[in-house]
């Protein structure tokens, strides 16, 4: 960019934005995921209702992972036997004879 011009419109154009509250920045990601990032970005810069929606959805979704530990626990203790008084003992015989 070597045209002076060019640079004074960039320059007014980054201004503006700063004005306006908004930053830019890099964002590493999937190819894939260009364009939802896109329009997400669109989207909170319009600062609407939309953009609250938006805000609150991915709040909660990040700030709220799933728990990593008890897993196994948990899904035994949703399981529809829970309750059930099942009688689950092992007979403890003496087991069988083996010849050595």
């Amino acid at each position: 960019m070597d045209n002076t011009s060019q640079k004074r419109a960039l320059s007014a154009y980054r201004l503006r934005l700063t004005q306006r509250g908004i930053a830019r920045f890099e964002v590493a990601a999937r190819e894939t995921d260009r364009p939802l990032i896109r329009s997400i970005a669109r989207r909170l810069t319009e600062d609407g209702p939309d953009a609250a929606r938006i805000r609150t959805a991915l709040t909660d979704a990040l700030q709220n992972p799933p728990e990593k530990t008890g897993g196994i626990l948990a899904a035994l203790r949703r399981s529809p036997l829970v309750g059930s008084d099942l009688e689950l003992n092992r007979d403890k015989g003496t087991g069988r004879g083996i010849d050595l």
